[in-house]
């Protein structure tokens, strides 16, 4: 009897060891093909990011110039009682502010971000809450348009043109981090 059960436990040991080998094998091949997958969902992710951000780039440096001119003509003409806000805004040719693209990162923030670097998961959210915050600036500022549209007087002028420089300045905050973030890659 205790060979007979000598010779079972062998043979159960003989055929359990390749079965373990085989699944072990075939769980190493599985998670490095997984680990390769998501490191090429990554580059692809970054690829975009990097393009919607250097996007962001260009239009914020090309708003810069006209947003500006229009702090300018409000200096200028601000204790002109017969030019009003909309006067100073058409000669502007309307006011501009940068459109901020981060879709790619909506995209991996919400299912991969533990495949991210930490630093660049930091400079990412902070470019998401300074997006979240022009765009609050800009709602501020329209409202704060339409309801002074026609002021020609210099406080309305001032303000309007304060809060011109609070959006310039979140649009240069935002174009330091972009590029902080092209240093880190």
């Amino acid at each position: 009897m205790k060979e007979k059960l000598k010779r079972y436990a062998v043979l159960f040991i003989k055929e359990i060891i390749p079965i373990t080998a085989g699944i072990l094998i075939a769980l190493f091949i599985d998670n490095w093909n997984a680990g390769r997958k998501d490191k090429a969902y990554i580059n692809q992710v970054f690829t975009t990011i990097k393009s919607e951000l250097k996007e962001s780039k260009e239009d914020i440096i090309s708003t810069i110039p006209q947003q500006e001119s229009l702090i300018h003509s409000l200096d200028i003409h601000a204790n002109d009682t017969n030019i009003s806000v909309l006067d100073l805004v058409m000669q502007a040719k309307g006011i501009y502010i940068a459109k901020i693209k981060l879709n790619a990162w909506k995209s991996v923030s919400t299912t991969k971000i533990d495949l991210i670097d930490y630093n660049k998961i930091t400079t990412l959210s902070n470019l998401v809450e300074l997006k979240e915050t022009l765009t609050n600036k800009s709602d501020f500022l329209m409202s704060y348009l339409y309801t002074n549209i026609n002021a020609t007087d210099k406080n309305t002028k001032q303000t309007f043109k304060m809060i011109l420089m609070d959006i310039l300045q979140t649009e240069r905050t935002m174009q330091q981090n972009i590029e902080l973030f092209e240093k880190e890659q």
